[in-house]
């Protein structure tokens, strides 16, 4: 999900260092106990090497909607990538945000015992107190007045975020948000695409759920769309002051 960054004051996490990486189209907010600017930048660069290096031999995991089957040896994250979107049935670039938060907040907990990684809406968790994961959701009138709070575990969380009315991201629904958790940050935002394109209306709202619930691996959902709201899952909403 892509949209003004805007409003990511409301995921900062009182006790953590806030620094921003942008490299290309990935435009990252980190939350850690340091400035980690230069390790992370060095992840992004891997990451997305790695990815651009698979598109380059295969050109339509970067084109195609449908699952990808993976043929022979591939880099973690691609084996991620596609594993999200065969969950959820989707492409594996619905899962490409998600999945790059996922490697890199997992390579910084090696520097930092709590990260937080917001990639375009689409935020990885490692933290030691509750913390609140703010859900943009455009101008309905629900945006930035309800987020999801998140609790401590001992692995880290995946909070997606997809939307058929904010930003460039390529959506066939009409939501102004579809907010998935999962311990799995690449599942997270595979399935809240798919999800996402179900809703063409407030009407489809419990179809959507429905078929978010059925996703091996999601844990909660919410789905907006206007002055609408549908949810489910373990998770806890608040209201934001």
């Amino acid at each position: 999900m892509n949209h003004s960054r805007t409003y990511r004051n409301l995921i900062n996490k009182a006790g953590l260092v806030s620094f921003r990486v942008a490299v290309k189209e990935t435009d990252l907010l980190v939350q850690a106990v340091d400035g980690l600017e230069e390790p992370t930048t060095e992840l992004v660069l891997r990451y997305r090497g790695v990815i651009e290096s698979y598109i380059q031999r295969y050109p339509e995991f970067l084109k195609t909607l449908t699952p990808w089957r993976i043929s022979g040896p591939a880099p973690l994250i691609i084996r991620d990538m596609a594993a999200a979107g065969e969950a959820a049935g989707v492409g594996p670039m619905a899962a490409v945000a998600g999945a790059i938060s996922a490697h890199v907040g997992a390579d910084l907990l090696s520097y930092s015992s709590e990260v937080i990684v917001e990639n375009g809406g689409d935020v990885f968790l490692k933290i030691k107190d509750p913390g609140i994961v703010a859900i943009y959701a455009g101008l309905s009138p629900l945006s930035l007045k309800i987020g999801l709070k998140v609790y401590p575990d001992d692995k880290p969380m995946g909070v997606c975020t997809s939307s058929g009315t904010v930003g460039h991201s390529l959506s066939f629904g009409k939501a102004d948000a579809v907010c998935v958790v999962s311990p799995d940050c690449a599942l997270a935002d595979a399935a809240a695409t798919a999800v996402c394109n179900q809703v063409k209306s407030g009407k489809d709202i419990q179809k959507a759920i429905d078929f978010g619930k059925r996703i091996r691996g999601v844990n909660g959902l919410v789905v907006i769309i206007g002055d609408q709201i549908g949810m489910w899952g373990d998770m806890e909403i608040v209201p934001l002051g």
